[in-house]
């Protein structure tokens, strides 16, 4: 056989198939067209909120257009031009660039008692935010079918074709949503989105309660430790390691025991899986390797992001054992689930490579500083041994 020939078989061997492989529910009925009404006035805005705060579910989208016009502020970046709000039998696409105080809406986004819909909720919630429009109590659909179908999967035309055998037109998705007035059929381009997020919704609400249920908005208020709530937000300045370090020193973490029982707990509690993945994470920057026992049995989650989320963690803190529980998801329904377990297999006992140490270093004043990259600890060994995390927290606060 040529070099040629053997590398091509090689790689269709470690091809792993796309798509989703599991089985789908039965499509749904696409619901009747309800009134579409374009929403430009104060006065028409107050009517609509009348109708919208007696709906207990409101599906909404919004289109945001990069460009500066001559309605917008001087500040750059993504700008609401038109607000979306479907609710059974009505539609109001609304004017954001011409309604130049949109909080009556509020009455409606900002009512826990209304369950608002958003599919891929994150623009969406910055965008109307900057219009004094905070979302008290959301579902994100988008993440919700990721969950349950997989990253490549969840896309509001993917799920439309899946549930409804709905095909959705995204031709004018890049259009200039600045144009006034907009024609008709821009109008009723932006009305179908919201519609088909709230049929979407119904489907899902049949088949999959429990995957709305993981992502609903309360579940990202799920309490934690202080020190680790950063890392569940995304928002922590400084490497895990550094972090703790500190937080012993200064005492407000009390000793590394608090660090692994600080992790079981939100282990055991949280169920965004969002949050659950991004403390997995955590987890693999300390080498929490006692926690290995609470991982593995996420390999059965019931989303694709934990089970795909736990094996990335067993690989990259070197659990060799845990290959026999991953074998059986190279045939998991979700893409990524089967390409997370054929990389951690094609690695297995390799623990992932630590590409630079934090080191604090005392100035003349007593105060202290962090560097990262060259100046590793001299007592670092090339066997892996000062990986594990007690050993490199005791060279951070070497004093």
């Amino acid at each position: 056989m040529s070099n040629k020939a053997s590398s091509e078989e090689h790689e269709d061997n470690d091809r792993v198939q796309a798509g989703y492989l599991g089985t789908t529910p039965p499509q749904g009925q696409t619901p009747p067209k309800g009134q579409r009404l374009w929403i430009d006035r104060p006065e028409q805005l107050a009517q609509a909120v009348e109708v919208l705060v007696q709906a207990p579910v409101v599906a909404i989208d919004a289109e945001f257009t990069q460009a500066r016009s001559h309605m917008q502020s001087d500040t750059s970046g993504p700008r609401l031009a038109l607000l979306q709000l479907a609710i059974n039998g009505h539609c109001f696409v609304v004017d954001a660039l011409r309604l130049r105080y949109l909080e009556p809406l509020a009455a409606v986004v900002a009512n826990p008692e209304i369950l608002v819909l958003l599919h891929g909720a994150g623009a969406d919630l910055r965008v109307m935010a900057e219009r004094g429009l905070d979302v008290a109590h959301y579902y994100d659909l988008e993440a919700s079918s990721r969950s349950v179908f997989g990253q490549h999967e969840s896309s509001l035309a993917a799920m439309l074709q899946r549930a409804l055998n709905v095909r959705l037109d995204k031709s004018l998705q890049r259009t200039d949503w600045t144009r006034r007035p907009l024609p008709p059929a821009m109008v009723a381009y932006a009305a179908r989105d919201a519609e088909m997020t709230l049929a979407l919704y119904y489907w899902l609400q049949e088949h999959f309660a429990w995957a709305l249920r993981l992502h609903e908005s309360t579940n990202l208020q799920e309490p934690v430790a202080e020190w680790i709530e950063p890392f569940l937000r995304g928002s922590s300045p400084l490497p895990a390691d550094v972090v703790v370090a500190e937080a012993i020193r200064q005492g407000s973490i009390q000793d590394q025991e608090q660090v692994y029982a600080d992790c079981l707990e939100a282990l055991r509690t949280l169920t965004h899986p969002m949050r659950k993945n991004r403390l997995l994470r955590l987890i693999t920057d300390l080498s929490l390797l006692q926690l290995v026992p609470e991982i593995e049995p996420l390999l059965q989650a019931a989303t694709a992001d934990e089970r795909a989320a736990a094996i990335r963690t067993l690989s990259r803190l070197g659990v060799e054992q845990a290959r026999a529980l991953i074998t059986p998801l190279l045939q998991d329904p979700v893409y990524e689930v089967r390409k997370a377990a054929q990389t951690a297999l094609q690695f297995s006992g390799q623990k992932e490579p630590r590409g630079q140490w934090a080191t604090p270093e005392r100035r003349a004043d007593g105060s202290r500083s962090w560097s990262v990259g060259e100046n590793a600890p001299a007592n670092a060994s090339d066997d892996g041994e000062d990986d594990d995390w007690r050993a490199r927290l005791r060279s951070l606060m070497d004093e």
